[in-house]
């Protein structure tokens, strides 16, 4: 099989949405829920990217928000590619995902890089208000598989 037939294969969109607890425990059933997003339809986005990503926004959303509910993951896959938006309770923007990096981060600090990654390895990231506070976002492209030699 080329790697044409592998991107051709998913040719319509899919979506999830799953409430997450407003704790630690959200990261590992977000990155697991990607994963299967992503295996189940065999869709052809980096998956280890998408999971990484997620959790960073998955993070980000338990530890700068307050607690008041839950937070939500939604998942959709596109024949172009995959975007991933976590919804929380604070409708403050994410600081430096959109801005420009004015300093960088200390190297001897725990945290500090999620919003870089994010910002580095994504084709395009953002935020957007939403009724009940904010959803941050990012979207990877899907990527071919590579070609076999004939």
């Amino acid at each position: 099989m080329n790697g044409l037939a592998l991107h051709e294969r998913f040719a319509e969109s899919a979506s999830w949405r799953m409430a997450l607890p407003h704790t630690a425990a959200a990261v590992p059933v977000a990155r697991a829920m990607v994963r299967t997003a992503l295996a189940e339809v065999e869709h052809a986005a980096d998956c280890d990217t998408a999971e990484l990503l997620t959790a960073e926004l998955v993070a980000n959303a338990v530890e700068h928000t307050a607690g008041r509910g839950p937070i939500e993951l939604v998942v959709e896959l596109l024949p172009t590619g995959c975007q991933v938006e976590v919804h929380d309770p604070d409708p403050a923007p994410p600081g430096q995902l959109t801005r420009p990096v004015m300093e960088e981060p200390d190297l001897w600090q725990e945290g500090g890089r999620g919003l870089l990654l994010i910002r580095a390895l994504s084709a395009s990231c953002g935020h957007r208000p939403t009724p009940r506070g904010k959803a941050v976002w990012f979207t990877l492209p899907a990527v071919p598989a590579p070609r076999r030699p004939l």
